[in-house]
């Protein structure tokens, strides 16, 4: 079996690629199968989520990029910015794993905190997406000009 033990600092190509949701992304250790079937151990030092475009690489010289699958999350959004922002601090009061872009926010599908920001005023819909959460003030965070920060802490 494949062992993956070490995160890259920087990207490289690769056509090998491991596809996880959220839940999955948030551990250090744990028994998956790459994209091509291949089966493989992650066994990497705690602390750190792993993002959609980061790399690892295995004991073989086998470089992964890690891809954020799509699962179920509900999107909210409004075109009132301080609409936004109290709902986003109503989820985030609530410890909500949460994405924000512009005039939106995403989390995990759950019909109570659908209920909630609806009543708040906003839209919500329900679908399929990859899930790429705030990392925290505290993070490790990159940014570039379209997404939000990327690297989160455990």
């Amino acid at each position: 079996m494949l062992q993956i033990t070490q995160r890259l600092s920087s990207p490289e190509e690769t056509k090998v690629t491991l596809t996880l949701p959220f839940e999955l992304r948030q551990k250090s250790r744990l028994r998956v199968s790459l994209d091509d079937g291949r089966e493989a151990a992650v066994i990497l030092p705690r602390g750190r989520v792993l993002r959609s475009g980061d790399c690892l690489r295995a004991e073989d010289g086998t470089v992964i990029r890690i891809q954020a699958a799509e699962e179920s999350v509900s999107t909210a959004s409004s075109a009132d910015p301080l609409l936004l922002a109290r709902v986003c601090y109503h989820l985030g009061n609530r410890h909500v794993a949460l994405q924000v872009g512009p005039g939106w926010c995403r989390y995990l599908h759950d019909h109570v905190l659908d209920e909630m920001v609806i009543g708040l005023g906003m839209n919500v819909r329900e679908e399929q997406a990859p899930f790429e959460p705030e990392s925290g003030a505290y993070g490790h965070a990159h940014t570039n000009a379209l997404a939000p920060p990327h690297h989160a802490h455990d």
